[in-house]
């Protein structure tokens, strides 16, 4: 009895964490690119226990495992992200792009604690931060670079006129009534996303390549400049599906509310038990 406590208690902790993934995606539903997430669950540690004569074990037409199987509980063995495409919303803004094809990504320059890697985010609201030398930059509305063709973040003098991102992602700029190309947004294809590590403000990174059989390039690839598919004025919506996700919550929370009760009834028999003796 013991034993279906602890297996209750366990599984109740990963079904905390998939309420809190849910959770996240409800609150991300109107975030401009944000790609919603689920929870895969796989048993812990179990064993069978074969109480069993051999003529009930094979029994005609018996599809069930044979004997008690007694386990450990579950866990939330993997996350996925979907990174399929969401409604298109025009806002006629220059600086605002959506990405056309599923899994492509920007491509950003994060620094952490010292730290500088590269992340990756579907969100295609950008924005001109003014830099120390007196050139614009273009970056996230977190002020984070964005990465261009040649690796490094995107810079350009501030005595401009007018900008815009073409169908392709370059960067136009105008001066004097006349069009510059400053630069092309470089992105990727995550061939693998399931290897993405969600990590905050709508960013993604890659795992640590140490913990995988994988190379970086297993899992996200450039593409090609002529193969870029931006719509310029546009922000691509959250993908979250709303009705979706409270069915998930309600599921999840009758599966939770059922282990609770496995705890309880197990108190309430040790009870009883205790006061036999």
């Amino acid at each position: 009895m013991s034993r279906m406590n602890i297996q209750a208690a366990v599984t109740m902790r990963q079904l905390q964490n998939k309420l809190d993934l849910i959770g996240n995606n409800i609150a991300n539903l109107n975030t401009s690119g944000y790609k919603a997430q689920s929870a895969n669950f796989s048993s812990l540690m179990y064993q069978n226990i074969d109480n069993f004569k051999d003529v009930e074990a094979n029994a005609t037409g018996r599809q069930t495992p044979h004997g008690i199987r007694l386990g450990s509980g579950a866990r939330i063995g993997h996350t996925n992200i979907n990174l399929s495409a969401g409604a298109l919303r025009v806002t006629d803004r220059g600086l605002d792009v959506a990405l056309m094809e599923d899994n492509h990504l920007l491509q950003i320059q994060v620094t952490e604690n010292g730290n500088t890697e590269t992340r990756y985010t579907r969100d295609g609201a950008l924005y001109l931060q003014p830099l120390a030398d007196g050139r614009l930059m273009l970056s996230t509305s977190d002020g984070h670079p964005v990465i261009g063709q040649a690796g490094t973040p995107i810079v350009f003098a501030e005595d401009i006129d007018g900008i815009r991102i073409d169908e392709a992602g370059q960067i136009i700029t105008e001066r004097a009534g006349r069009e510059f190309i400053e630069d092309q947004l470089a992105l990727v294809e995550a061939v693998r996303p399931q290897f993405l590590e969600a990590v905050g403000d709508n960013l993604f990174r890659l795992p640590d390549i140490t913990d995988t059989a994988y190379v970086a390039e297993d899992i996200v690839t450039e593409v090609a400049p002529l193969e870029n598919s931006i719509k310029s004025g546009t922000l691509e919506q959250s993908n979250v599906d709303f009705a979706e996700q409270m069915a998930e919550l309600s599921q999840t929370q009758r599966a939770y509310q059922f282990n609770a009760r496995t705890i309880t009834m197990h108190d309430q028999m040790r009870g009883l038990v205790n006061q036999l003796r």
